[in-house]
């Protein structure tokens, strides 16, 4: 009998849903980045497969995803690591190389009761709460690994929205909504957010300065993508579901914080400095020291956030732009 901690594997899509019934495709709001969906049942259960491929997801052509980083975790056993405060729904994946371009299948577990729902109106301040310290949790729980697995690097977090990647991605016949409005929102950023642009800069210009800077801290295992599109909050047993681990590897567990607090902004009812402080607590409350180390950390992740992010906050509200630009250019604002 197979260990619950091997990862289940199947050769082709098909293999993957044998006996599957009841399947319907699914288009949702939050789907970004050019995977199908379809929710389906196995054996009665209902469960949900998403499918995708570096050819049809601009996200894993922008991040240079070549290789399938969530396949490699997943065969890695790294999911099975996380802490019980996890819930990553996965049942099962199949990397199909049937077809010219290889296509990753995901099988996971319905959660769509537990997750949050859509819209911009804060989420209950003890779901916050727990979705920070969880996180916390997560980062404890793998505290110090070392990729030898091959995932996403702190360069490819970095250039995400490069001017190359955006270059690219806008000459396709349907250029992604979220690459035109970078688009947009880098040409937009010096006029709006002068001193914010002039220490991001060099960041987009040449990220393996700061990449290197990250490394010499310490670093974990993230999940890489701690948007509300892919959290839920189980209210039986309190735990978080933490969905799509696109850009899984090693990185600094800041680098998660600062993506939740930059791309939640409309959903969170604490301030973004709350939340900093209570993320440090959880890692204190499981062992992890954070003296000497954590600030420089969070000032390196804040800077590399916007040299990722900045565009969304040129077009979006001036006071959360404000926000960012004290933080980056006045360490210490967290």
């Amino acid at each position: 009998m197979a260990s619950p901690l091997t990862p289940r594997v199947a050769s082709t899509v098909d293999a993957l849903i044998a006996g599957a019934t009841d399947r319907v495709e699914l288009h949702p709001d939050d789907g970004k980045s050019g995977a199908s969906f379809e929710s389906l049942r196995i054996d009665g259960e209902p469960h949900f497969l998403k499918v995708l491929s570096y050819d049809g997801d601009w996200i894993m052509r922008c991040t240079g995803n070549i290789d399938n980083w969530e396949y490699k975790a997943w065969t890695a056993a790294l999911y099975h690591r996380a802490p019980p405060e996890i819930d990553h729904a996965i049942v099962a994946m199949a990397l199909d190389e049937s077809s010219a371009v290889p296509r990753l299948a995901m099988l996971m577990r319905d959660v769509s009761a537990s997750l949050i729902p859509e819209g911009d109106a804060p989420i209950a301040v003890d779901v916050h709460d727990s979705f920070i310290d969880h996180m916390a949790a997560f980062h404890a729980a793998y505290w110090g690994w070392k990729d030898d697995v091959g995932l996403a690097s702190i360069e490819s977090r970095l250039g995400f929205f490069s001017d190359d990647n955006v270059a690219r991605e806008m000459q396709r016949a349907e250029p992604p909504m979220p690459i035109k409005v970078a688009e947009q929102g880098w040409a937009l950023l010096p006029e709006r957010a002068p001193a914010l642009w002039r220490a991001v800069a060099p960041v987009r210009a040449n990220p393996s300065q700061l990449a290197d800077e990250l490394r010499a801290l310490p670093l974990t295992f993230i999940a890489g993508d701690w948007k509300m599109g892919n959290l839920g909050h189980h209210s039986d047993s309190g735990r978080t579901v933490v969905l799509d681990w696109a850009y899984a590897g090693a990185a600094p567990g800041c680098w998660d914080l600062c993506w939740y607090l930059a791309l939640n902004r409309a959903r969170l009812p604490r301030s973004k400095e709350e939340s900093i402080a209570r993320y440090r607590a959880g890692l204190e409350a499981r062992g992890v020291d954070t003296t000497g180390w954590f600030d420089r950390q969070l000032e390196l992740c804040l800077l590399g956030m916007m040299a990722t992010f900045g565009w969304e906050k040129a077009v979006g509200d001036p006071d959360e732009l404000a926000w960012w630009e004290d933080a980056v250019i006045r360490p210490g604002a967290g």
